[in-house]
């Protein structure tokens, strides 16, 4: 390993960062360095997108993980983003992934799932089944993954390798636009089976149901899908996808972490930035905390 000396003002910088940065000469080497990523938000509700950049913002304060968020709601045409194509180790998130290509390969053969295929499919994302998972990615294989990825624009999410599909490489922005295609109508899922896929995600045991829950509507439905996976490199990665419907709402969120020191760190960064999320879309401010473990 090649040891750089620096100054004390880049690495503080760098370490704000949250990313690396190159040994920098000359005199914009200060700016370059401090420039980090920042949540960006907009919205056709008048102040909505000020404040959420404000109040996510706030709920990351103070946390040492690196974290990618996205956020779109159709009721007010909001969305907001924050690295999100930065790449994750997608832990059980795939699982979704999963269930999608899945399904997709069902309606392009106009078939039913199988008892078997429906049995696998509810292990794997009601309880978050390891083996459930691995018995339906070797059923599709990557090639038929990475067809529906393609169908569905996620380009830059590559499938794990030699059956690794907890090592498969995500981003928000990619996660955000597979919520999209389950919670709205769209050529790559039918009603159907965005409507089972929804079903699923609403049965997610109780001790499963932390993350982007937090902080919810009692109104809304909640489904919800988490990863979490522990590794010498980046510590914990801890991630929720979440979508809230029924009652007037129609949203999604991503939230994506690692460098976490442990689980719980993780999951109370999840938590912190759904729960501002949730508190600036619902107008009533009657939020419930779902959080079951």
């Amino acid at each position: 390993m090649v040891r750089i000396r620096t100054s004390r003002r880049v690495l503080a910088a760098a370490v704000v960062a949250g990313t690396a940065v190159p040994l920098l000469v000359g005199a914009g080497a200060a700016d370059a360095v401090a420039a980090a990523p920042r949540v960006k938000c907009s919205s056709e509700k008048a102040g909505l997108a000020a404040k959420l950049q404000r109040d996510i913002t706030s709920a990351l304060r103070g946390s040492t993980a690196i974290t990618a968020v996205s956020l779109h709601d159709r009721t007010t045409n909001t969305v907001c983003t924050l690295r999100a194509d930065q790449k994750f180790d997608s832990a059980s998130t795939v699982k979704v992934t999963v269930l999608a290509t899945l399904l997709w390969d069902g309606n392009r053969h106009n078939r039913h799932l199988t008892t078997r295929e429906t049995d696998l499919a509810t292990a794997m994302i009601t309880k978050s089944d390891n083996d459930a998972t691995t018995a339906l990615w070797q059923q599709l294989g990557v090639p038929k993954i990475k067809n529906f990825l393609s169908a569905a624009d996620m380009t830059r999410t590559v499938p794990g390798n030699d059956g690794h599909w907890g090592l498969t490489q995500i981003t928000a922005g990619d996660k955000q636009k597979l919520m999209n295609l389950i919670t709205g109508s769209n050529n790559v899922l039918s009603d159907k089976a965005r409507a089972y896929a929804l079903k699923l995600m609403n049965k997610v045991v109780a001790s499963q149901r932390w993350g982007t829950p937090a902080g919810a509507p009692s109104s809304a439905v909640l489904h919800v899908k988490n990863g979490w996976l522990s590794r010498a490199t980046h510590g914990w990665r801890v991630h929720g996808l979440g979508a809230f419907t029924g009652h007037g709402h129609d949203y999604t969120i991503t939230v994506l972490t690692h460098d976490n020191k442990t689980m719980a760190a993780g999951i109370a960064t999840t938590e912190a930035v759904a729960r501002a999320i949730h508190k600036g879309l619902d107008t009533t401010r009657n939020a419930v905390d779902t959080r079951t473990s």
